[in-house]
Protein backbone atom coordinates (compact mmCIF):
# COMPACT_ATOMS: atom_id res chain seq x y z
CA UNK A 1 0.00 0.00 0.00
CA UNK A 2 1.20 3.14 -1.51
CA UNK A 3 0.66 6.34 1.20
CA UNK A 4 -0.01 9.26 -1.05
CA UNK A 5 0.60 12.83 0.23
CA UNK A 6 -2.40 15.29 0.25
CA UNK A 7 -2.47 19.30 2.04
CA UNK A 8 -5.09 19.43 4.95
CA UNK A 9 -4.86 21.42 8.67
CA UNK A 10 -2.26 18.65 9.50
CA UNK A 11 0.52 20.27 7.56
CA UNK A 12 0.19 23.72 9.85
CA UNK A 13 1.12 22.09 12.88
CA UNK A 14 4.77 21.30 14.21
CA UNK A 15 5.84 18.02 15.19
CA UNK A 16 5.83 16.66 19.00
CA UNK A 17 4.77 20.56 20.06
CA UNK A 18 1.25 20.85 21.75
CA UNK A 19 -1.43 23.03 20.37
CA UNK A 20 -4.85 23.58 21.30
CA UNK A 21 -7.18 21.89 19.41
CA UNK A 22 -9.85 24.83 19.34
CA UNK A 23 -7.04 26.74 17.69
CA UNK A 24 -5.64 23.55 15.05
CA UNK A 25 -8.84 22.58 13.71
CA UNK A 26 -12.33 23.40 15.04
CA UNK A 27 -15.19 20.29 15.16
CA UNK A 28 -17.29 18.65 17.89
CA UNK A 29 -15.87 17.84 21.21
CA UNK A 30 -13.68 14.76 21.04
CA UNK A 31 -11.78 12.25 23.68
CA UNK A 32 -8.41 12.69 24.93
CA UNK A 33 -6.82 9.66 23.38
CA UNK A 34 -5.34 8.48 27.33
CA UNK A 35 -8.18 8.90 28.75
CA UNK A 36 -10.98 5.53 29.56
CA UNK A 37 -12.77 4.51 26.63
CA UNK A 38 -16.04 5.61 28.19
CA UNK A 39 -14.77 9.17 29.51
CA UNK A 40 -17.38 11.61 28.33
CA UNK A 41 -16.09 13.94 25.02
CA UNK A 42 -14.66 17.33 26.05
CA UNK A 43 -14.50 20.58 24.18
CA UNK A 44 -11.78 20.76 21.76
CA UNK A 45 -10.99 24.15 24.09
CA UNK A 46 -10.15 21.72 26.80
CA UNK A 47 -7.98 19.28 24.54
CA UNK A 48 -4.48 19.77 22.64
CA UNK A 49 -3.61 18.52 19.69
CA UNK A 50 -0.15 17.05 19.11
CA UNK A 51 1.60 15.64 15.93
CA UNK A 52 3.80 12.39 16.05
CA UNK A 53 5.87 11.38 13.80
CA UNK A 54 5.54 7.71 12.20
CA UNK A 55 7.77 5.92 10.22
CA UNK A 56 5.95 5.44 7.27
CA UNK A 57 3.87 8.16 6.89
CA UNK A 58 6.19 11.12 6.54
CA UNK A 59 2.80 13.58 7.41
CA UNK A 60 2.68 11.76 10.96
CA UNK A 61 -0.10 11.43 12.26
CA UNK A 62 -2.47 13.90 15.16
CA UNK A 63 -3.75 12.98 18.44
CA UNK A 64 -5.21 14.51 21.13
CA UNK A 65 -4.77 15.15 24.94
CA UNK A 66 -6.60 16.47 28.07
CA UNK A 67 -4.61 19.06 30.26
CA UNK A 68 -3.70 15.99 32.61
CA UNK A 69 -2.59 13.52 29.83
CA UNK A 70 -0.80 16.11 26.97
CA UNK A 71 2.83 15.04 26.29
CA UNK A 72 5.72 17.75 27.85
CA UNK A 73 8.04 19.16 25.57
CA UNK A 74 11.27 19.69 26.36
CA UNK A 75 12.70 23.45 26.08
CA UNK A 76 14.14 24.54 23.24
CA UNK A 77 17.90 24.73 24.08
CA UNK A 78 18.78 28.51 25.01
CA UNK A 79 20.72 30.45 22.67
CA UNK A 80 23.77 31.18 24.32
CA UNK A 81 24.96 27.74 25.74
CA UNK A 82 28.43 27.23 24.13
CA UNK A 83 28.77 23.52 22.74
CA UNK A 84 30.97 21.70 25.10
CA UNK A 85 34.39 21.43 24.58
CA UNK A 86 34.74 24.76 22.80
CA UNK A 87 35.31 28.15 24.17
CA UNK A 88 32.43 30.66 23.54
CA UNK A 89 33.65 33.04 20.71
CA UNK A 90 35.72 30.88 19.61
CA UNK A 91 36.01 30.30 15.43
CA UNK A 92 35.51 26.72 15.00
CA UNK A 93 38.02 24.71 13.24
CA UNK A 94 38.24 24.43 9.58
CA UNK A 95 37.94 20.96 8.19
CA UNK A 96 40.95 19.65 5.30
CA UNK A 97 38.90 19.80 2.05
CA UNK A 98 37.45 16.38 0.96
CA UNK A 99 38.35 14.82 -2.51
CA UNK A 100 36.37 12.75 -4.12
CA UNK A 101 37.52 10.30 -6.90
CA UNK A 102 35.89 10.54 -10.17
CA UNK A 103 33.53 7.81 -11.08
CA UNK A 104 34.47 5.09 -13.58
CA UNK A 105 32.30 3.76 -16.00
CA UNK A 106 31.27 -0.02 -15.12
CA UNK A 107 33.12 -2.13 -17.42
CA UNK A 108 29.89 -4.78 -17.61
CA UNK A 109 28.05 -2.14 -19.61
CA UNK A 110 30.06 -2.28 -22.60
CA UNK A 111 30.56 -6.35 -22.69
CA UNK A 112 28.42 -7.73 -25.99
CA UNK A 113 26.47 -10.75 -24.89
CA UNK A 114 25.07 -13.61 -27.18
CA UNK A 115 21.57 -13.52 -27.85
CA UNK A 116 19.04 -15.87 -28.81
CA UNK A 117 18.27 -15.42 -32.61
CA UNK A 118 14.51 -16.36 -31.73
CA UNK A 119 13.65 -14.83 -28.62
CA UNK A 120 15.92 -11.79 -28.85
CA UNK A 121 17.10 -12.30 -25.12
CA UNK A 122 20.23 -12.46 -23.27
CA UNK A 123 21.17 -16.10 -22.75
CA UNK A 124 23.30 -17.47 -19.90
CA UNK A 125 26.97 -18.27 -19.34
CA UNK A 126 25.91 -21.84 -20.40
CA UNK A 127 24.59 -21.06 -24.11
CA UNK A 128 21.57 -22.07 -23.61
CA UNK A 129 18.04 -20.03 -23.98
CA UNK A 130 15.70 -19.44 -21.08
CA UNK A 131 13.02 -19.09 -23.32
CA UNK A 132 12.88 -21.73 -26.18
CA UNK A 133 15.80 -23.76 -25.23
CA UNK A 134 18.31 -23.73 -27.84
CA UNK A 135 22.00 -23.35 -27.94
CA UNK A 136 23.68 -20.38 -28.96
CA UNK A 137 27.26 -20.54 -29.85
Amino acid sequence: MKITRSSDWRDALPFEVPVLAADAVPGEPTRCVSCPAGSEPRDRTELWAVKHRHPNNHAGFVRYYCAEHSPKTPPPPPASVASPGRARGAAPKARPERTVAPKRPAASLDVVRAMCPNCFVEVSATGECGMCGQQVA
